[in-house]
């Protein structure tokens, strides 16, 4: 059975990567400036998941699927644009995006990323 790794521990509640086998499991990510507006709070988050993919030695040809919840679906529009910017075509992620009420002040995404090598 392939070793279980943990990396970069938070505040006590969880790791922010998890890796098993050829699987690198990112936490929830939100972005760092919680003044931007939803394509800069994307763009912040997938720079984010970048560098977590490069600590692993990866890229973001690696990321296998997304799961970004959203505050306000009408901004959705926005987040994709940095997403279309950030991902080549060839190598997009599965994705699915869900409407939340919250996510606390100033978060308009969050993302649960999982990456493979």
């Amino acid at each position: 059975m392939a070793p279980i790794e943990r990396s970069d521990p938070y505040a006590g509640l969880m790791h922010l990567a998890v890796a098993h086998a050829d699987t690198i499991y990112l936490a929830g990510i939100v972005a760092d400036d919680l003044e931007a507006d939803m394509e800069g709070q994307t763009r912040d988050v997938l720079r984010q998941l970048e560098e977590s993919a490069a600590a692993h030695g990866l890229d973001r040809s690696s990321v296998l699927t997304a799961t970004i919840f959203v505050t306000d679906m009408a901004e959705k529009p926005a987040m994709n644009r940095a997403w279309k910017a950030f991902f080549d075509p060839a190598h997009l992620p599965a994705r699915a995006t869900i409407g939340v009420a919250d996510l606390g002040p100033g978060v308009r995404l969050e993302m649960v990323a999982t990456l493979g090598r």
